[in-house]
This record gives C-alpha cells, structure tokens and sequence, in this order.
C-alpha cells in the first residue's frame, strides 16, 4: 500500500497537483432582498408615519446568523450602513423603514426626512462590508401595487 500510495504521490506532484484537496471558499452569506415597499399606502405627504411606511426587507436562508456591520443598502443617491446588527439565520428577518425611529433587532430607521424609493422603478443594491454588491433588487411601478417580492 505505501509503494501504491508513493507512486500516486510522484504522479499528483508530477501533474503539478495535489493529494491534499485546497479548502472551500468561505461561502457567501446566504442573505437576499425579500421585499421593498417602495410606496407607501395613502398620500407621500412625508409625515414620519409615511416615510415608515416605505421599507425593504433582507432574509437570510442560511443556517447559521450573518452580521451585517459594515454591509450596506444602496440607492443612487442614498447609502444606510449597518451598524452593529446581526440577521439570524433560518428565515430571519431584518426591514429596514425610511424614516426614524428606535432600532430594534428586526426593525431599522434610516432616519431619512425623504422618500429613498421611486415609485416609477428603482434598484435596491445591498454590498458586503468589503464593497462589493452582493444582492439587487429592481422593480418597476405596476398599477395598484406598491410593493414588489424581490
């Protein structure tokens, strides 16, 4: 058996390989967009009622809870960065609400005075804490609907 084992050792190095398989990539969060309500139910008269009213919501599918300190959610002319939170993981939930108010672990505040998603179409992009864009969710205005399953 060492003289078998010897010999496909000579020939694994000889090939320019391995007998040692490399170790698995990190793998990717399993985190996505779930849902943006992009319209807020009655008149965009931009009370704080109304801009909570306007949300898009993450989900993790994994196993295991992600931290998301440092992440980032990502309009054209607006960016929220994660602070200290953590998503949990089998089906966790995180939304995070335009306007302000307390964080909690599963509720968010941007605080923003403004609407940060376009009724008529918009792209939401979440990035990794290294910056690189890790989910997108896009969607146009349909009549009647003011949210949209990403």
């Amino acid at each position: 058996m060492r003289r078998t084992l010897g010999t496909i050792s000579a020939i694994a190095v000889a090939l320019g390989g391995s007998l040692f398989a490399a170790a698995p990539a990190e793998a990717a969060p399993s985190l996505r967009f779930d849902y943006a309500r992009y319209d807020s139910p009655g008149t965009d008269n931009r009370s704080n009622k109304s801009l909570n009213a306007e949300w898009i919501s993450l989900v993790n599918t994994g196993r295991t809870a992600v931290s998301l300190k440092g992440w980032k959610i990502v309009d054209r002319s607006r960016t929220y960065t994660f602070g200290n939170v953590t998503i949990a993981g089998n089906g966790g939930k995180v939304t995070l609400h335009t306007g302000k108010g307390t964080d909690t672990r599963t509720q968010l505040y941007w605080g923003s005075g403004n609407y940060v998603w376009n009724n008529t179409g918009d792209t939401a992009t979440l990035k990794t804490k290294a910056g690189k864009t890790h989910d997108t969710c896009t969607w146009k205005k349909k009549t009647g609907r003011t949210g949209v399953a990403c």
